[in-house]
């Protein structure tokens, strides 16, 4: 297949990375980013992990594209930094291995890492898609948390013998899964807008789940496997399912094609290539309670389009603790916002006291 033309992709200038997050990836992040302090209090605990030393990983054991090494793909990190329109094109390393993957990671200076597995996988256009996905990682700030909640796993399984200390990490670590999971569908979002190719995406997704014999695969059987998943069953199978998503950051293969094909045909796409999108000058306005109750929404939409007797009953609980859970939220972030300020102003006020001294 054709490569897509560099003059038709648009670029998206200063798009907010709210224009593609799904709800409940965009309701967490809009609560942490309305923390004023708390995301560069994270990047600074997320540095204690040693970021330093993983780049010094990846520098000494793969191969870091650029204008002489993968040529071809440096072009595809630099077409989807520009885009999305970002400042910095990030640095991507080629890995042996030969199970398929890709991640962005890091804090400071987010790099991606794509394995040859995944590499091998895809023609040139899937490529982009993967690379964009990645690229919308580090501009949704995931790969910050990423880091954290890689580092949290970690930590869980050198304190397993301490029962309670075990019990809460892993609670949180269950809690950041779910969310890691839903940014995931937001970056195949992203992908798709940097890209600009929807059946290229659409490809990659199903080669992660049947590998590289497209001419044996059908998107519309696939996505027919997608609708036979959401309709559950019983309640064995819906307790199945909940035990299968244990320790899994990544979404399955068909509810992410799914999700993607729902999300473009529903028009999302088209509006925000054609210019219809949030402006990251409009970031600070975004409030933690409309964002957690379009979260619910979204969960609620969610369960009613699934036949799973397990989620039905939760369907009627997730507007109401929606709508004070967004309170609360507001309640919190108004509180932090307005002591940051009082502590911004007196501090002020004694630089302005030792100055005149």
């Amino acid at each position: 297949m054709a490569n897509t033309p560099d003059r038709v992709r648009v670029r998206l200038s200063e798009i907010s990375p709210r224009a593609y997050e799904h709800p409940a990836d965009r309701g967490a992040l809009v609560a942490l980013r309305s923390l004023r302090g708390f995301d560069e209090v994270f990047k600074r605990m997320s540095g204690l992990f040693n970021e330093r030393a993983l780049r010094l990983m990846f520098l000494s054991s793969a191969v870091r594209v650029g204008p002489t090494q993968f040529p071809h793909v440096h072009d595809y990190v630099r077409d989807a930094a520009y885009v999305l329109d970002m400042d910095e094109v990030p640095e991507l390393y080629i890995q042996m291995n030969p199970k398929p993957n890709a991640m962005a990671i890091g804090s400071q200076r987010p790099f991606i890492v794509m394995t040859t597995g995944l590499f091998d996988l895809l023609d040139d256009e899937e490529q982009r898609f993967v690379i964009g996905h990645e690229v919308g990682h580090i501009l949704s700030g995931h790969a910050v948390y990423r880091t954290m909640l890689l580092a949290l796993i970690r930590l869980a399984t050198r304190v397993a013998w301490v029962p309670l200390g075990y019990i809460g990490l892993q609670a949180i670590v269950a809690a950041l899964e779910e969310w890691y999971r839903k940014s995931e569908l937001s970056c195949d979002r992203a992908g798709v807008l940097a890209s600009q190719n929807p059946e290229a995406a659409k490809r990659a997704l199903m080669k992660l789940a049947g590998g590289s014999t497209l001419v044996e695969m059908n998107p519309d059987a696939f996505l027919e496997q997608a609708r036979e998943y959401e309709s559950g069953g019983d309640a064995r199978d819906s307790f199945l399912k909940l035990i299968s998503l244990m320790g899994q950051t990544h979404p399955f293969a068909v509810v992410r094609l799914a999700e993607l094909h729902r999300w473009i045909e529903e028009g999302s796409y088209q509006r925000i290539i054609g210019g219809d999108y949030p402006r990251r000058s409009s970031d600070r306005e975004a409030r933690v309670g409309a964002e957690a109750r379009s979260a619910a929404k979204s969960y609620k939409e969610s369960w009613e389009r699934s036949g799973d007797p397990l989620l039905g009953t939760l369907r009627d609980v997730a507007g109401s603790a929606a709508s004070a859970g967004g309170k609360i939220f507001d309640n919190v972030a108004d509180r932090w916002r307005n002591g940051s300020a009082r502590s911004d102003q007196g501090t002020s006020g004694t630089n302005g006291a030792n100055g005149s001294s």
